[in-house]
């Protein structure tokens, strides 16, 4: 049939304008982005809408990311994201096998969904190279290793795995006979945690066609399957590991598996807490891409809280920046590259930025560690603070205008030694100041120009260099701990104290990474101001770190403990001292039992800078300091009080407390040169937490029975009158509520006035309890904080039991006191002979080395005192 020349010049009509309506003026990309807010259900519904949206709604990258946000647990691959999205929304079989063609429409083209197309379907053949750049010298000793390359440079190791058993063993197809019914975590860019049966995965690597493919990269594999762990070694250049020390719940994870389908990879990123790394691939290859610490990659941008130094890079995947990004670079400007092959072992210095992509389906083990030449920089990346966090990642472009006119008027540049893609380059990725800040585009260019010439030749990747960066003004103590650091605040401090006792030939160095870490040489300066003050002797050198427990800086002496106490801030430090005072008075003055299991009180005080120098206060918990009526910090109003920041003052402070805004750090509150502190008779034996794996059952039973005897003494002491002056105090306390609980404050509360102090708190503790589980971070599970408000009571009046005598309202259920940190570095426990003569253990006065005696005999452990009555108070 003859085609007429009228019908060849007929164009297909742009569906874009009526299938879209008001949003064809939006790019792809972003109703894409828009797109995958949506639940399965409306994708289904607005696939129904037009042509255009067809199109859009049967993407499987959307199902693809559908399907990941759903899923938390196991994953079975169902052929296409979209079929195993529909099998999790639990539809009928028949709607979810529906056999229907995909219908083809003509008139609409999107560059965007192309590209994301090919790059689902491309293949790697090409990319791999035999020149790269990363050195590869033919044998290296350990001292050659220490010299050129740790910290330094990374570098191409063979014949570190020849004898592995994985040389041979970890290959696809060996790892499904052995282990296709082992579980293992899957990693992909979703908040939930994905898990496959190696067999699903090997099929899901069969038959997916995903740009961004899934890969498993579990930290956990030697739990799931604890053979692979005996098919490898730690290479002997790498095997010093600080974190070591740690126990295996304590420490981060530090050693993954890696197994994933061409296309899959690691898109760019910096190790965790700075630490280096070592990667030994066993089946495929891979091709690296690598840049030196504060070099970002082109399309790389990184964000740092201000607040709690938290770091997150959003970066595109490691198949889409080699295909976008990688062409647009010149020669001088791309990343240091190599292809690795099966049985070599690349090094990765701390905070080098490197990205991995897999050319075909790979297997690989992967560790990494701390040894001496990067301890400072993990140390230090674990500092309060955000700024230097930035400048370790992106090096100078974390710094503002000032902050670079300052940096320029001590460092040397080269201003001419720049061409026009570098400056094109930075201007993508540099905050171009707004019309108030720059009156012409020539202003716009020379800062543009100065930040590339400082980013570029003036960034040593030295610690003293980098230490200038921190906020001296933040303390380890009271600043917030960034969610991304590797491990927590206690953990950290548990870290460094096991280092300082168990590898003393490295306490300078030691000593430096905790100065660094938590200002450790602020804090020993403060000792020795209190043992100067009350002629104590000065800490040697075992004695110079803070121990790891607790929230405050705590040192153990050889015969006494000083606490100084930071945690919270300055009003709440006073009010924990204050506390524990008064309560230690209480045990005094009715001569409780329980003061025999608590430590002596021998001194206490408050320590302040005053005029560049340390002066120090007597202070005994009675009357008002002058240091801190002079900072207005005055208690709540109480006649007849004798300890003016005791319990009852306290409950006022934690109900002022309870939903305000943390106190900046110029306030009284948040004062930084104020600190209490407390000296105590130092307890023999060792805490519970030291040997909670030890104790026999009998001990633990007896331990048990202890802390149940103690808590009946506690809770039989007299408390402390609130008086009648407490109900105007809380109105008057409630006055500052800015309006958080406006409607509980106006209704009068017909109870004594204790109970309506406690009711009153929980009240207004509970508006932002989800806020607060929020922060603890995992041990309280998401699904537990979403339900949280359906296990309180919506009154909390109703947990009374009230009733009228003699025209009194009266609460049948009395307060008590209330130790609320009863933990396990709280409780001290003293060795004793199983069986005295008279069947009564007895105490032993020698030493023990992991609950044995000097004769190898097992030794019995039993419970002596109970520590740290700074979180006391009276409740319910």
């Amino acid at each position: 049939m003859e085609i007429s020349h009228e019908s060849q010049n007929l164009q297909l009509k742009d569906r874009r304008l009526d299938a879209l309506g008001n949003l064809s003026g939006l790019p792809d990309e972003l109703i894409c982005a828009m797109l995958d807010y949506l639940t399965p259900p409306d994708i289904a519904r607005l696939a129904c809408v037009s042509s255009v949206m067809y199109i859009f709604c049967n993407e499987e990258p959307l199902w693809m990311s559908l399907c990941l946000k759903k899923v938390n647990g196991p994953l079975q691959y169902k052929g296409s994201w979209k079929k195993t999205t529909l099998h999790l929304e639990t539809l009928p079989s028949e709607c979810i096998e529906y056999k229907r063609k995909p219908l083809q429409f003509d008139g609409f083209s999107s560059f965007f969904l192309y590209k994301r197309l090919y790059r689902c379907h491309t293949t790697l053949d090409g990319f791999a190279f035999d020149k790269g750049n990363v050195e590869r010298p033919n044998e290296l000793s350990m001292e050659q290793f220490d010299q050129e390359y740790d910290v330094e440079k990374p570098v191409l190791l063979t014949g570190l795995a020849e004898c592995w058993p994985a040389r041979n063993n970890w290959t696809i197809d060996k790892l499904l006979l052995k282990y296709g019914d082992t579980t293992f975590k899957i990693s992909q860019r979703t908040p939930g945690k994905v898990s496959m049966k190696f067999k699903d995965y090997v099929s899901y690597m069969k038959e997916q066609h995903d740009e961004d493919p899934l890969y498993i990269f579990d930290e956990k594999f030697g739990e799931s399957a604890p053979g692979l762990l005996e098919d490898y070694s730690v290479p002997q250049m790498f095997q010093e590991d600080f974190f070591d020390v740690l126990d295996r719940d304590s420490r981060p994870p530090f050693r993954w598996l890696i197994i994933g389908p061409e296309r899959s990879g690691a898109s760019w990123h910096v190790d965790p807490a700075l630490t280096s790394a070592w990667n030994t691939l066993l089946c495929g290859r891979k091709r690296w891409a690598l840049y030196p610490p504060g070099r970002v990659p082109l399309g790389v941008t990184v964000h740092v809280n201000d607040e709690d130094g938290d770091v997150n890079i959003d970066t595109p995947s490691s198949l889409q920046w080699w295909l976008d990004y990688y062409p647009l670079l010149a020669d001088e400007d791309k990343p240091i590259e190599c292809t690795q092959l099966p049985g070599v072992t690349i090094f990765v210095p701390s905070g080098w930025w490197h990205c991995v992509l897999n050319l075909e389906a790979t297997v690989a083990v992967t560790q990494n560690f701390v040894n001496p030449r990067n301890f400072e920089f993990v140390c230090l990346d674990m500092a309060p603070g955000y700024q230097h966090k930035g400048v370790c990642r992106v090096g100078l472009l974390a710094l503002d205008e000032s902050c670079l006119e300052n940096m320029e008027k001590n460092m040397s540049c080269d201003r001419d030694n720049f061409n026009y893609s570098d400056l094109t380059r930075k201007e993508k990725r540099v905050k171009i100041p707004s019309s108030q800040e720059s009156e012409n585009h020539e202003g716009i260019a020379n800062g543009v120009s100065k930040r590339y010439n400082l980013w570029k030749h003036c960034f040593p990747y030295d610690i003293s260099y980098l230490a200038m960066f921190l906020d001296r003004e933040k303390d380890h103590y009271t600043s917030p701990w960034s969610s991304g650091n590797c491990i927590g605040p206690r953990e950290m401090r548990e870290w460094l104290f096991k280092l300082w006792v168990r590898k003393p030939g490295m306490r300078e160095l030691i000593w430096k990474g905790a100065c660094l870490a938590m200002n450790a040489d602020k804090w020993l300066e403060c000792l020795v101001k209190i043992c100067s003050f009350h002629s104590l002797p000065f800490p040697n050198d075992d004695e110079k770190l803070p121990v790891g427990t607790g929230s405050n800086p705590v040192y153990v002496m050889d015969e006494y403990v000083v606490k100084i106490f930071v945690e919270k801030g300055l009003e709440s430090s006073i009010h924990g001292l204050g506390t524990e005072l008064e309560f230690y008075n209480t045990l005094c003055e009715v001569n409780s039992p329980l003061k025999n299991h608590i430590p002596t009180v021998l001194a206490s005080g408050i320590l302040h800078l005053e005029n560049g120098s340390y002066k120090i206060d007597f202070w005994d918990g009675k009357e008002v300091p002058d240091v801190l009526a002079k900072c207005n910090l005055i208690p709540e109003k109480r006649e007849g009080g004798v300890f003016p920041f005791g319990v009852r003052s306290k409950k006022l402070f934690e109900y002022r407390k309870v939903g305000s805004p943390e106190p900046g750090p110029g306030s009284s509150a948040g004062s930084s040169c104020i600190w209490p502190y407390l000296i105590t008779k130092r307890c023999k034996g060792k805490i519970f937490a030291q040997l909670r794996d030890e104790l026999s059952l009998e001990d633990t039973l007896n331990l048990a029975s202890f802390l149940g005897e103690q808590l009946q003494n506690l809770h039989s002491l007299p408390y402390p009158s609130f008086g009648n002056s407490t109900v105007s105090d809380v109105e008057q306390v409630c006055s500052f509520a800015n309006g958080m609980d406006i409607d509980f404050v106006s209704r009068k509360l017909d109870i004594p006035a204790e109970w309506e102090l406690v009711v009153r708190t929980l009240s207004r503790k509970k508006k932002d309890v989800y806020s607060r589980l929020k922060k603890w971070g995992d041990p309280v599970p998401e699904k537990l904080m979403e339900k949280v408000d359906a296990y309180l009571p919506d009154d909390f009046l109703k947990l009374l039991s009230v009733s009228e005598e003699n025209g009194m309202k009266r609460v049948f259920k009395p307060l008590s006191w209330i130790h609320s940190d009863i933990m396990d570095d709280n409780v001290y426990m003293e060795t004793c002979r199983p069986f005295g003569t008279n069947g009564i253990a007895a105490v032993m006065d020698n030493g023990s080395v992991n609950g044995h005696g000097n004769d190898g005999e097992a030794k019995s452990w039993r419970a002596n005192y109970i520590l740290d009555f700074s979180n006391i108070s009276i409740d319910s």
